[in-house]
């Protein structure tokens, strides 16, 4: 007889589906993925809970202050730890992401690809060792925002700056069936990237490199752009705004995010200073995104 392997869960109860999505947000950007899975489960009406699932035992302390600081005092003061039946973690936590809207784009996972309604456009997207799933806020925020423009004005060419999964390019592919380039800093990203994009059916209009900043020669060749989405962080993007205000094409817009409510102002400021002014910022899920357009 053998023992049956076991692994070790946190969970606590939180309110509504708004604040277990931004919970899970916060939590998966200071949680190290291969070693934790963060999911969402609906209790009830009005009554979410959140699951923490470990390989090793994690030390119940400093979870308990991490979800107090992320979630409240009174959110980790209900968390309950235990031991339980091993089980692929990463796989369970992906079953539980629901679609994710964002305008006319819906971005869902294998199991959900039948719960697209036929009026939208799907972005399969699975959890790998990229970001961006679609279920955090600057994801959400940056295909809002592109649904806006792809409104009003007809896109010729695209940059994905910091591509992650290439959620964001595949998007835009999909919507105008015209090429995309996407880079990336980290090789992984770029090969994860690319094979969405064969997943999605736009393999030949999507081109993915990796390249630090705008240190490849495709830039040039590829451009100029007349859209550049760019999900980073708030120092990159502020460093970056002198480079990619020289590959944009005249009127060229711009979609910016990962950044904090607070760290916005000192975005816009940089862009502002190459000529790139602000159309509408949107926060969401606690995460602000940017539509700037070059005057």
């Amino acid at each position: 007889m053998t023992d049956t392997p076991t692994t070790h869960r946190a969970s606590f109860a939180i309110g509504a589906e708004a604040a277990a999505r931004q919970a899970v947000d916060r939590l998966a950007e200071c949680l190290d993925e291969s070693e934790v899975a963060v999911t969402a489960y609906e209790r009830g009406e009005n009554a979410w809970d959140i699951a923490l699932n470990f390989a090793e035992a994690p030390d119940q302390a400093a979870i308990r202050s991490l979800v107090a600081l992320v979630a409240g005092e009174a959110a980790a003061a209900t968390i309950a730890f235990e031991t339980v039946a091993a089980k692929d973690w990463v796989k369970a936590s992906l079953e539980g992401l629901v679609p994710v809207p964002a305008g006319r784009f819906v971005v869902h996972g294998a199991h959900d690809r039948n719960k697209v309604p036929a009026n939208k456009i799907a972005i399969e997207i699975e959890a790998a060792l990229a970001f961006g799933t679609g279920h955090h806020g600057t994801t959400r925020g940056c295909l809002l925002l592109l649904d806006e423009v792809l409104k009003r004005r007809e896109l010729r060419c695209v940059l994905d700056l910091g591509t992650g999964t290439g959620v964001l390019g595949i998007a835009a592919a999909k919507a105008t069936q015209r090429r995309v380039l996407a880079s990336d800093i980290d090789p992984v990203s770029t090969a994860v990237a690319r094979d969405n994009a064969r997943l999605n059916g736009v393999g030949p209009l999507f081109e993915s490199i990796c390249a630090p900043g705008f240190e490849h020669d495709r830039f040039r060749a590829a451009g100029p752009f007349d859209l550049v989405l760019a999900n980073i962080l708030a120092n990159p993007l502020r460093a970056l705004a002198t480079p990619l205000s020289r590959h944009l094409a005249p009127g060229a817009e711009v979609i910016l995010s990962g950044l904090l409510p607070s760290q916005a102002r000192a975005v816009i400021a940089a862009y502002r200073a190459r000529d790139l002014l602000l159309q509408k910022a949107i926060i969401v899920g606690g995460w602000s995104s940017l539509l700037l357009r070059q005057t």
